[in-house]
Order: structure tokens, then sequence, then C-alpha cells
């Protein structure tokens, strides 16, 4: 038996293994990337479409996706930091960057609705709650055309807060979307009381659901669930034509993904104002 094996048995929390070793290191780095990119202004959101079943050339609102740039100028999307950044400071600086980019997309394109992220972590945060009262201030639509997506894995970490959390800003004409739903943590106990207006069904169900049965089934127990909760229902991911139709035809009410137009950083804001127009 090696030495390291021995101090290993002997004093278990005095030698890392190489794989945990490893995983901290990189773990560091990530934290430093986006700790420099916030620093340094370099982080910014890009607006997807989420595209009503029933029209799916209308968005009937957009998502807005966090994301940083190394210093190489290359763009880092949000699921190669959030998971490390969620637990930290920097997750609550991401989060009240979000919502001021947010905010005053909002304020410049008055037909506009837009969704942002945000973990259940950075409720009573006090930046983020100032950030949030001072756009609500500024423009009296805002809170009506404002939706604040929270995880499951999030939602569930402090259940309570969140549900008086999401109360109070119901009361003020904010929705709630329910991220990643299905992904595995809901308690259905906590998913009566949360009162979430939108269900967004995970990815993993969807891509390319016209050819699983089995994804197909667990996709109409999901809207089931969604509708009996009286939730409006989205598809994350819908990457071809094939399992568009197959979701319309499922009574999903939303579809959102590359199928339908990828995140970008300077949308086509004067369509929204001609749907805002077409709809009047």
């Amino acid at each position: 038996m090696s030495e390291t094996q021995v101090m290993q048995d002997e004093y278990p929390d005095r030698v890392d293994d190489p794989v945990s070793a490893a995983v901290r290191e990189r773990d560091r780095d990530v934290l430093q990337m986006v700790r420099d990119a916030l620093m340094e202004q370099r982080v910014m959101l890009a607006y997807q479409p989420v595209v009503r079943a029933d029209r799916p050339d209308r968005p009937a609102f957009y998502e807005g996706l966090i994301r940083v740039m190394d210093k190489s100028g290359r763009i880092i999307p949000a699921r190669d930091f959030i998971a490390v950044v969620e637990t930290d400071e920097i997750g609550r600086m991401i989060d009240c960057l979000s919502l001021e980019i947010g905010l005053e997309a909002l304020r410049s394109q008055p037909g506009l609705r837009l969704a942002i992220n945000m973990s259940a972590r950075s409720i009573g945060y006090p930046r983020w709650t100032r950030t949030l009262n001072r756009g609500l201030k500024s423009d009296p639509t805002i809170g009506e055309r404002l939706i604040l997506e929270i995880t499951e894995s999030s939602a569930m970490v402090m259940p309570d807060i969140t549900r008086v959390f999401m109360a109070s800003l119901q009361a003020r004409g904010i929705s709630f979307a329910l991220d990643d739903f299905g992904s595995g943590y809901t308690s259905f106990r906590y998913l009566r009381e949360f009162y979430f207006d939108i269900l967004k069904i995970d990815g993993q169900f969807i891509r390319d659901i016209h050819k699983n049965p089995d994804n197909q089934v667990l996709c109409a127990a999901l809207v089931s669930i969604a509708q009996h909760f009286d939730m409006f229902t989205v598809a994350e991911m819908v990457e071809n034509a094939e399992d568009a139709e197959f979701l319309i035809g499922a009574g999903l009410d939303c579809l959102q993904g590359y199928h339908f137009g990828m995140p970008r950083f300077q949308p086509d804001w004067g369509q929204v104002d001609r749907e805002q127009r077409r709809a009047g």
C-alpha cells in the first residue's frame, strides 16, 4: 500500500483524491473567470423568443439568458458556470446584473414581455431588491411584463421562503415560471402551494420527442399536472419541426428553442412593436 493510500485511510480529511482536487481547481478557475468578467463589465443578456403554439410566428415573450465573455472575447453560456456560482456571492451579483439589464430592456421596449432567471438564494438580497423596486417605480407597466424564472432545484432549497416571496411579488403584477420542470426535484405538495404561473418542461423530455414514446408519455403527464394546477406550459429545447408539430398537438401553450430562434444580443424589437399593434 502506498504512503498516500495509508494517509487517506488514517487521515481522510488531509489528503484529496486526484479527481476531487481537479474538480475544486476547475471550480476555482470558473469562479475567477466570472469574477473578472463582472469586474470588467463583460456580462450581457441574450434574448430568445418563446412562441405561441397556436401562432408559432408570434413571440409570446422573450427569455433573457445571461452570458459572460472571457478575456479573449469568447462568449461563455450560463450552463458552463451557473452551477459553480450558484451558492457563491458571485451568483447573487449575476442575478442582480441580469435583473438590471432586463429591466432596462423593458423600459426601452414598452411592448416587450421578458423572463429573467434568478436563484431562490437571491430572495432578500438587498441589491437585488433595490434594483427591482427601482425598476417597478420607474415604469408602472413593468410589473405586468416581467416574469421571474426559478429552477426546480433552487426553489426546493427554501420552499417556504420562496412561496412567500412569490405571493408578495405576484400581488405587484409579476409572474413566475418554474424552470426545468420535471428534472427530478419537485415535491408535488410544494407545487400545489407555490402557484407558479408558468411551467417550463425540461428539455430532456422534449428533444426528439416525436420519435421517443417514453418522453411522449412523460411529457403528457407533466402537461396534465400543469393544466390541473391552471399553469401555462412551455416546452424547452424545441429544435426541429417534427418535435414542434408533436408538441403543438400535445397541447403545449408555448414553445422555445433553436427551431424558433437562437438567443440574440440584439433581437428584432421592431417585431415586438408590430405584434403589439396587431394584437391591439
